[in-house]
């Protein structure tokens, strides 16, 4: 990859939220922020190698976005529009910004407005904010391309039609807003911390780090809100591991081979306190979320300081804990991984293979069944798990890791 090309990259990764969130507030339209910012990316994919990168390429995309939104605005309306070209071509006056001072975060609770579907407000907002595509927004719901496309043309035109407006949510009403928003974000965060796109970078920190920073936010607006306490330490806590995540040689290291010593120990300490925080809020009868759960889980794992001093029963009690709340086949995948550290390989299988129907098309399904075949020495089945798991895997470290894991088998 050339410079130039590297550069647009990181830009796209840096500056893609930051102007489709200035392009929404300043002309209040989904369609014309996207298509403007995507026509910007475009422009400087022509004209960078030839004119170089300039010095601030955040500002360059969103003067060159702007103007491509006047264009369009201009070409498709030829009505008396003096008024609004005024306010096109000179800026916007300030506008209050109430309990939200930062565009990414107004720009998400904006897509994740209640006169929407849950599933089109977590997919408008990957889209519109983490800067994912279609295809990996439909790698992260398990559905296909063509569905996840009309979920989020249909959620624009809702917005459109019900003109719903761009703006600030008042305080009183961020706690009605905040668990598709938390949903978004963990998403966002998975797919930094485990890309699915095969031309990406196995671990994406751009994405991590944006999931958290937006999730520091959110705490600090509610505070006493246990699920974004627990997102928040569920996020730290499965980031202190990243350095060890990826070996040299490009192959994703899984948690029983990761040098421990590596994990980073402020996000570590952090996530812990936080997690004790929410113990400590249930046992005064407060009931944990998911989140919570989940952040509860990486804490045994993070809390032993090798594989075989990991507490399994108390993953398991935890993992029955989280069943109750979300009985999604992805949480009965997880829960069967630590059912085979304690009751062995071959009664975990069986519980896994009670997940083909809902999971056949995801690859964590596949490589669990791989590696439980293995342990049970059925080699040639193993095999053919995980041929079916390299095929559906789109993260290159994770593939390399199934591929030398499959030509381990005899």
């Amino acid at each position: 990859m050339s410079d130039v090309e590297e550069a647009v990259t990181r830009a796209h990764h840096d500056e893609w939220a930051r102007v489709v969130a200035s392009l929404t507030r300043r002309f209040g339209d989904l369609d014309i922020a996207e298509e403007a910012a995507a026509e910007a990316f475009a422009t400087a994919v022509e004209r960078w190698p030839a004119d170089g990168v300039p010095p601030n390429p955040g500002a360059w995309l969103t003067t060159t976005a702007n103007r491509k939104a006047i264009d369009r605005i201009r070409r498709e309306s030829k009505r008396d529009d003096k008024h609004k070209e005024a306010q096109m071509v000179y800026d916007d006056p300030p506008e209050p910004r109430g309990a939200i001072d930062d565009d990414r975060l107004r720009l998400i609770f904006t897509c994740c407005h209640p006169a929407l579907a849950m599933e089109a407000r977590v997919a408008l907002t990957l889209r519109m904010v983490g800067g994912l595509t279609v295809p990996d927004i439909a790698r992260a719901f398990l559905v296909r391309e063509t569905t996840l496309e009309q979920r989020i043309t249909r959620a624009k035109a809702k917005i459109k039609a019900a003109r719903i407006p761009y703006r600030v949510p008042a305080a009183e009403d961020l706690p009605a807003r905040v668990a598709a928003v938390l949903t978004v974000l963990y998403l966002v965060f998975n797919e930094g911390y485990l890309a699915t796109g095969p031309d990406t970078d196995p671990v994406r920190h751009d994405l991590t780090a944006e999931a958290i920073r937006l999730t520091r936010l959110i705490s600090a607006l509610l505070p006493e809100d246990g699920e974004v306490a627990g997102l928040l330490a569920l996020m730290l806590l499965t980031e202190a591991r990243r350095p060890a995540r990826v070996s040299a040689s490009g192959e994703l290291v899984t948690l029983d081979e990761q040098d421990r010593g590596a994990w980073d120990k402020a996000l570590t300490a952090e996530g812990h306190r936080l997690v004790r925080e929410r113990l400590a809020a249930a046992a005064a009868g407060v009931a944990p979320g998911r989140y919570q759960i989940l952040a509860a889980i990486n804490a045994v794992h993070t809390s032993a300081r090798d594989i075989r001093d990991t507490d399994w029963s108390q993953v398991l009690a935890l993992y029955d804990q989280l069943v109750h709340l979300d009985s999604s086949p992805i949480v009965a995948l997880n829960r069967a991984i630590a059912v085979a550290e304690l009751d062995g390989p071959e009664v975990a299988l069986a519980a896994v293979d009670r997940l083909e129907d809902k999971l056949a098309g995801y690859h964590a399904y596949h490589a669990t069944r791989a590696d439980l075949l293995r342990r049970l020495g059925q080699s040639q089945q193993s095999r053919a798990a995980y041929d079916k798991a390299i095929e559906l895997a789109g993260n290159t470290a994770e593939t390399a890791y199934l591929t030398r894991r499959r030509d381990q088998l005899r």
